[in-house]
């Protein structure tokens, strides 16, 4: 059974449009997350080299607040999700993450979603 990850980012306070827009589009998630996104209907094809193909439905999303998606290869009731806060006390946007992991494999992930938060942060000027 995969244990869930949960991992906070703080992002500059750059207007939540633009945050929202790079983490629930193809285009935006093609910036930083994927080398090649293509989107049909909740379905989203993520590609990495010219090999490593995944895809991911949507399962549910709220206009700039959050989005969640499903691995179809996954287990049925596991998901990544990026949810968006306003942090009132740094005046920062933060961006949690939320992932699933085997067990033992939660440091991997975390490492994993931060290399992948750093390649979003460089690319988008956040």
């Amino acid at each position: 059974m995969k244990k869930k990850v949960h991992i906070e980012y703080p992002l500059n306070p750059s207007s939540s449009n633009i945050i929202w827009g790079i983490i629930s589009t193809a285009a935006g998630l093609q910036r930083w997350f994927a080398d090649r996104v293509n989107k049909a209907g909740k379905t989203y094809t993520f590609q990495w080299g010219k090999t490593e193909v995944r895809s991911a439905d949507v399962i549910n999303s709220r206009a700039e607040s959050f989005i969640r998606f499903h691995w179809t290869d996954e287990e049925p009731k596991t998901y990544f999700e990026f949810k968006l806060h306003y942090d009132e006390l740094t005046t920062n946007r933060v961006l949690e993450v939320t992932d699933f992991a085997d067990e033992g494999e939660e440091e991997d992930v975390k490492s994993l979603w931060d290399s992948q938060i750093d390649v979003l942060r460089r690319t988008c000027g956040l």
